[in-house]
């Protein structure tokens, strides 16, 4: 098939969407959108379905691991539904007598959705059911890698929709197999665009001409400092470091611990399976094959990882994964970037300000605006750290994997892509979430005048600076 073939069968793609979308809106409500959703999340949280498409997934992408897929299927899209349970998605979702304002919400229309190798089921799945949830069609375009989930995915998604009445050309996704053509022809013609993956595709999403909500890097920093319960954040750091062998774009890829309590939280990171490397280049020299990071290495299970770097000698039996010592951060010292594995770099810092500063360093490196963590039970550190980072998000004494993109003990919506604000070029500093797939129109009605006098605004002024 050429070129001119592909984009056609993306044109007719979103024109069997656009339609399916219209007939959606015009028998909408409430109830119909939000069993739309529903549909969705049973169709990936169906115990024998959940651990079909997880395993699909290590298989074909090679990435991650089974069981921790299954939990971030489980886990991501129960929160979602309960996120959007009580969102009001269609007709008045709110009148007010005072402003004389009442919002309709209304559809974007068809979603575009580019979704990652490293959450093929997880991810699209999100965007589905929010897309749903709001009265849109949606066609998503996977990674190549990612294919065969999707595909899954998708048969499952209908079979749930033909128990219901619903529309199966709500939900497609690019025919065969993904190419950059198919995919800057979505980015085009879709009305919103939702990108979470490679900078490659954010960038060319945002030059798309299309309304675009698009995430940055993740490079996540870490601080833990002496007044941190070490146990427990060596604990959460490798259960967060670990979790689908470092698959998230939320996964520690650098700690900044305090010289007071170095030693002491070295001891209990190895007994929480976090073998020290204190010559780097141990690492280093296998870890990158021509300035890209070893696929050998790459979201392997840590036994795989290990024995891939030449280390199974070197390190305890179990170890669960490597901290690395070092000191540099840049471009020259790939350490300090995100490494997708089990692969943890450990810097040292005589002082919570030079914690901060180093923070800040990996952060204007890579990773910017995304989230960075900390350990403390100083209750003014995570302000402090807040006001010196450009980040969206401070982390305090959590699993960062876990917390980032929403927890059932956190107050953030449970999403796998985080907006990062534009320290990460990007328009969004929040998770993407349901609202971000509705607009709305406005009723505007006059009202009494509400109009100060001069003085009443510039009172206070005047008597600073004079008239």
């Amino acid at each position: 098939m050429n070129t001119h073939d592909d984009i056609a069968e993306v044109d007719a793609t979103v024109a069997r969407a656009r339609h399916a979308q219209a007939r959606y809106e015009a028998a909408g409500s409430q109830t119909l959108y939000d069993r739309a959703a529903l549909a969705v999340g049973w169709a990936i949280m169906e115990p024998a379905r959940n651990r079909h498409l997880a395993e699909l997934a290590v298989e074909t992408t090679g990435l991650g691991n089974v069981a921790d897929k299954i939990t971030k299927n489980h886990r991501k899209t129960l929160g979602l539904l309960r996120d959007v349970s009580s969102a009001k998605t269609f007709g008045v979702i709110s009148d007010d007598e005072e402003t004389g304002l009442t919002e309709i919400a209304r559809p974007i229309g068809v979603i575009g959705a580019v979704v990652p190798s490293t959450n093929p089921g997880a991810t699209p799945a999100n965007n589905i059911i929010n897309a749903l949830k709001c009265g849109n069609a949606i066609v998503v375009s996977p990674s190549p890698k990612g294919v065969a989930t999707c595909e899954a995915l998708l048969g499952y998604i209908y079979e749930e929709f033909d128990k219901v009445g619903i529309d199966r050309d709500l939900v497609q996704m690019i025919p065969g197999k993904g190419s950059k053509e198919k995919t800057q022809r979505l980015l085009e013609i879709s009305d919103l665009i939702v990108v979470t993956g490679s900078q490659n595709n954010v960038k060319r999403a945002y030059t798309s001409g299309t309304p675009a909500l698009a995430v940055g890097a993740g490079n996540v920093t870490v601080i833990v400092d002496e007044t941190a319960d070490l146990a427990a954040a060596a604990e959460k750091i490798r259960a967060s470091k670990t979790f689908d062998n470092a698959t998230s774009c939320s996964s520690e890829n650098s700690i900044v611990v305090l010289d007071a309590i170095y030693d002491a939280f070295a001891k209990e990171m190895a007994k929480a399976g976090g073998a020290l490397i204190t010559d780097e280049t141990k690492v280093t020299e296998k870890m990158w094959i021509q300035g890209h990071l070893n696929p050998q290495v790459t979201a392997r299970d840590a036994a795989e990882m290990i024995a891939a770097l030449g280390l199974t000698d070197d390190v305890p039996a179990g170890t669960e994964y490597l901290a690395v010592e070092t000191t540099g951060i840049g471009p020259e010292h790939p350490l300090s970037g995100e490494k997708l594995s089990r692969v943890l770099t450990v810097y040292r810092a005589k002082d919570f300000g030079e914690a901060v500063e180093t923070t800040r360093k990996i952060q204007l490196h890579q990773g910017r605006g995304h989230s960075v963590g900390i350990h403390t039970s100083d209750k003014n550190r995570p302000l402090a750290l807040a006001q010196a980072i450009p980040t969206s998000r401070i982390i305090v004494n959590q699993a960062h994997t876990f917390a980032t993109g929403g927890a059932f003990t956190n107050g953030m919506p449970f999403s796998l892509s985080m907006g990062c604000g534009s320290w990460g070029g990007n328009s969004i500093d929040t998770n993407v979430h349901w609202r971000h797939f509705m607009q709305t129109t406005k009723i505007v009605r006059e009202i009494p005048a509400n109009e100060p006098a001069v003085a009443d605004i510039f009172s206070g002024y005047w008597a600073e600076a004079g008239q």
